[in-house]
């Protein structure tokens, strides 16, 4: 199986990078390594379904769009997602997250994600498919 996400340091703040074979399942595994930094990703049952939509000028503002919609909506419901797809139509973008309340048991939570930033922002064909990054302000 395909490396989907990986995480790497950056002084004080966590990078993350997605990768797919197409830029929406690059997009959905950034959002699995936002959420992987956060929480124990197996232990999250994906079993509520949120939508979620963003825009943005250029396809890597879209990226930050999407975290931090994520992100948003994580904090205010206090959940945490283990689970995405996501449409892209140009430069808008309509995503699914399916996830549940947090358990700080289950779940053992790690660092607390704040936000998505535009520091080492990348979205780019790479190999046979897409890379998608950003460094995560935690």
């Amino acid at each position: 199986m395909p490396v989907r996400y990986e995480t790497f340091e950056h002084e004080a703040d966590i990078g993350i990078r997605g990768f797919g074979s197409t830029l929406e399942e690059a997009f959905g595994n950034a959002a699995l390594a936002v959420y992987s930094v956060m929480v124990r990703i197996d232990a999250v049952k994906p079993s509520e379904k949120r939508i979620v939509m963003a825009s943005a000028p250029d396809i890597e503002l879209l990226l930050v769009e999407w975290l931090n919609a994520l992100l948003s909506m994580s904090d205010v419901e206090r959940m945490v997602f283990s689970r995405f797809e996501v449409r892209i139509d140009g430069t808008s973008l309509t995503g699914a997250a399916w996830g549940e309340t947090l358990d700080r048991i289950r779940h053992e939570p790690n660092v607390e994600v704040k936000g998505a930033t535009y520091h080492m922002l990348s979205v780019k064909k790479e190999g046979g498919g897409y890379a998608a990054q950003c460094v995560v302000d935690v």
